[in-house]
């Protein structure tokens, strides 16, 4: 795997920081510029839109650069709305600064996850995203809790700059690693990409992603209550279950990546299928400490294992879009981290508990399960009942 990967990871170590790091800046922000807590929260909000919005919007405006310029582009953007975010006095201005922050790291990542393909080689897709996820959750585990201690040492603004330092390295790695020129002469035009997107393949493989991923975060986002309300644990113990979150999901890309390019219907149906029946268990479970400990680790790995199979699956699946694909894989993935935490959050409200996310998510990997099998029935059937013929997509 090309040591330039491994550059592109720390580049999405530090926006993925970026992103996260809001959940434990957000009381301090709100002191500071003088706003109310859930305007402050806003700020998660408005990173998603952008990220949503941003990632297919970006992805085309960017398909006509040279891949290391559209990256160092997109990193030079992030950077300076980080700086800008660390010297404002103002919220609006702060604000702004998270929705063009979003749109870069949209644009960036979808770049990336091409880049990091055509780097890899036509056949090695499920490894090249698996090193750029492992950035992701490495955030999760290491980038969010030290921005986290960095604004309650020295204000959330020390965050700020802090990822703007991480990034600093990686502007000068895509610069000298990243190759350009002749691989960006090979891009189909525009109306091509628009055709590609339109296959029934990645249509349902985004869809896929979408509830998987929905059912992460709708989990993810309320592990906290669960700890201390249903297993009973104290508040110290939180940032020790996000941690093992976090490494089984580090773990899960690992894994995938090595698995997605040979065995992508086995990750997803037995990964898929152990997904589900791991969220009923949790509920089930959680108020047993060893359990509830057990099983975040194992649901982290297998969440980010299917995930991180299903964008891999993605860019197999559009090999005529490449840039869109990943862009529109971006987007999907974020509609579905949108989604979950809401409809986790209307369970609760509902008044059944916080064991309600965890059914949720069941239900979701649940439907995503019925959904490919349905497909792939149709699939079976369109080809007279004779076994389709296996890809590195199937």
């Amino acid at each position: 795997m090309p040591f330039a990967l491994l550059l592109l990871g720390v580049a999405v170590f530090a926006q993925g920081t970026s992103e996260f790091m809001l959940s434990g800046l957000v009381p301090d922000i709100a002191r500071d510029l003088g706003v109310s807590v859930p305007a402050a929260g806003a700020l998660t909000s408005a990173f998603a839109v952008g990220m949503v919005a941003g990632a297919p919007l970006v992805a085309g405006l960017a398909r006509r650069w040279p891949r290391r310029g559209a990256l160092l582009g997109f990193l030079g953007v992030f950077l300076a709305v980080h700086v800008l975010g660390a010297v404002t006095d103002s919220f609006g201005v702060l604000v702004v600064t998270r929705v063009v922050g979003a749109l870069a790291n949209a644009g960036f990542l979808a770049v990336a996850l091409v880049t990091a393909a055509a780097m890899a080689g036509p056949q090695a897709k499920g490894r090249a995203t698996s090193v750029l996820l492992g950035g992701v959750t490495l955030a999760c585990v290491v980038g969010v809790p030290a921005g986290a201690l960095l604004g309650q040492l020295w204000g959330w603004r020390a965050a700020f700059w802090a990822v703007v330092l991480v990034s600093l390295p990686a502007v000068a790695a895509v610069a000298r690693s990243v190759p350009g020129g002749a691989a960006d002469a090979e891009r189909p035009a525009l109306r091509g990409e628009l055709r590609a997107l339109r296959s029934p393949r990645l249509q349902v493989t985004l869809v896929l992603g979408a509830l998987v991923n929905g059912a992460t975060f709708c989990s993810f986002t309320y592990l906290a209550p669960l700890v201390t309300k249903v297993t009973g644990l104290e508040s110290g113990w939180v940032p020790v279950v996000l941690a093992l979150f976090g490494a089984g999901a580090f773990v899960g890309v690992v894994l995938g990546g090595r698995f997605a390019d040979r065995r992508a219907g086995a990750v997803l149906a037995w990964g898929g299928g152990a997904l589900c029946l791991g969220w009923g268990a949790l509920a089930l479970g959680a108020g047993t400490p060893a359990v509830t400990l057990g099983l975040v680790l194992v649901q982290g790995a297998l969440s980010f294992g299917v995930g991180s199979t299903l964008i891999a699956r993605a860019l197999y699946a559009a090999p005529g879009a490449p840039t869109l694909a990943g862009g529109f894989a971006t987007a999907a993935f974020n509609v579905g981290a949108a989604l979950g935490p809401w409809l986790g959050g209307t369970a609760i409200g509902a008044g059944y508990g916080y064991r309600a996310p965890l059914w949720v998510s069941a239900v979701l990997v649940a439907l995503s399960l019925v959904v490919a099998g349905c497909v792939g029935g149709r699939r079976e059937g369109r080809a007279g009942g004779r076994p389709v013929r296996a890809s590195p997509s199937a």
